[in-house]
């Protein structure tokens, strides 16, 4: 008699999906943190694009794993979240321009983006496991650096900053989660963060590491109104730097929806892809209208599917809702928010690390024996990673430059596309060179004898 498969029910889906909401939510809310400071806002502003964004990237995250029709959602386990690629673009346009920019052409790329999305998967050739896998490779490791600064501190002055027992803590963390994907069996396995972030937490407490301040003075609802900011305003070249970083999303999504894909066994077809990337699009319209910001597939959720082997789509879906309901009370936030840092971070790196390490596994379908594929991987990544040892890397040129190509995801995604272009063609797997006149390959010469 064949196995049949039975659903988690609701108590074990809200367990996993908290987990995937506690590893996502610090990397989520760091981009309205970040933004939020370089554009001089005051704190209270800031709390709403908080706010906002996690609505925003609920709502997408629901969308994704439950979808809408044919018209949105890929229908697999992804969480969307703020992507970090958007940063700087945002910084400069408002230092450009105004807020009122930033909102009008995240907008624009937004409705940009539902357009091309659709002709955007149909062009997946584009993205073999040569392009894929450096894309992947280097948004784990330009997040390397994110759970890094979490675990020692981000100011230099403070008086704990990389102190022994922040270290001590992120080890900690580290090590549980090692047992418990070792030792652990059937459900407590796929719990191993989880259990890493709840146990670093009571032990952080005696530490003085745990500040839950912030959830008395939180409201109970709240929510920022739409277009708090004002009439959103299009420059053209704003909102031509905004629709360049979509189409990097857009690629940095493709990689990861086929990453899920492979781990999960499902089929993408040209028309999940474009549905998946569509909702990417929804979160730029979205984030414009509501202050939030372009959502993307957050990467170091797909480690966490690679990690727990959990494939059920509505894992996620049960994560956006509680995205959702964070995102419309505050206190609920503030209480997540109130995490010790170097807890998240030592998560977080385990996460984003295993992001890398789905990347270069990927690369491991790569064919290098008589092909460039090795030099174009290694310009790729070295180029690619170099505006995040420099972060001024292009402060000499025109903002636009420094707009585009300022992140290490963007970076690197163009050059591997167009490399792989330039070496080897439209051609889904790249394949040998060219070979001499009387010269065979090893593949020639077994078609040969067969």
């Amino acid at each position: 008699m064949p196995a049949t498969k039975t659903s988690p029910g609701f108590g074990r889906l809200a367990v996993l999906g908290l987990q995937h909401v506690l590893v996502m939510y610090t990397g989520c809310v760091t981009v309205p943190l970040v933004f939020g400071a370089a554009a001089g806002l005051d704190s209270a502003t800031v709390a709403l694009l908080i706010s906002a964004d996690l609505l925003v990237a609920g709502i997408v995250t629901m969308i994704q794993g439950a979808g809408v029709g044919r018209i949105l959602g890929v229908r697999m386990p992804v969480m969307a979240g703020a992507a970090f690629t958007t940063v700087t673009p945002m910084i400069l346009i408002a230092g450009e321009y105004g807020i009122q920019a930033v909102y009008g052409s995240m907008l624009a790329a937004g409705v940009f983006g539902l357009l091309i999305a659709y002709p955007f998967a149909k062009a997946v050739r584009f993205f073999p496991p040569l392009v894929s896998g450096v894309v992947i490779t280097v948004v784990g490791l330009a997040l390397i650096g994110v759970g890094v600064d979490l675990v020692v501190g981000h100011d230099p002055q403070a008086a704990d900053h990389a102190a022994p027992s922040r270290l001590a803590l992120a080890a900690f963390v580290v090590v549980v989660i090692l047992l418990v994907a070792r030792f652990g069996r059937g459900f407590v396995a796929q719990t191993g963060v989880l259990l890493g972030l709840l146990a670093g937490t009571a032990v952080a407490v005696p530490l003085g590491l745990v500040d839950f301040s912030g959830v008395k003075t939180a409201d109970w609802v709240g929510m920022s109104a739409p277009f708090h900011f004002g009439a959103p305003q299009f420059p053209a070249v704003a909102v031509l730097s905004m629709c360049v970083v979509m189409l990097v999303l857009f690629a940095e999504s493709t990689a990861d929806l086929i990453a899920v894909a492979d781990l999960t066994g499902k089929k993408l077809t040209t028309a999940d892809m474009a549905r998946g990337l569509a909702a990417d699009g929804l979160s730029g319209v979205l984030g414009g209208v509501m202050n939030a910001f372009v959502d993307t597939v957050f990467a170091q959720n797909v480690g966490l599917v690679t990690m727990t082997k959990v494939r059920r789509r509505h894992v996620a879906t049960m994560a956006g809702g509680m995205l959702v309901v964070l995102g419309l009370i505050p206190k609920l936030g503030a209480l997540v928010a109130g995490l010790p840092e170097p807890v998240i971070g030592a998560a977080g790196l385990v996460m984003f690390a295993t992001v890398a390490a789905v990347g270069m596994s990927t690369l491991r379908r790569v064919p290098f024996d008589g092909t460039h594929n090795l030099l174009i991987i290694a310009v790729s990544i070295g180029v690619g990673l170099a505006p995040e040892v420099a972060p001024d890397l292009y402060s000499r040129f025109p903002s636009w430059v420094e707009m585009v190509l300022g992140s290490p995801v963007t970076s690197a995604t163009l050059l591997a596309f167009g490399l792989n272009l330039a070496f080897n063609g439209p051609r889904r797997e790249p394949g040998p060179l060219p070979v001499a006149s009387g010269q065979r390959t090893p593949d020639q010469h077994q078609q040969i004898r067969t």
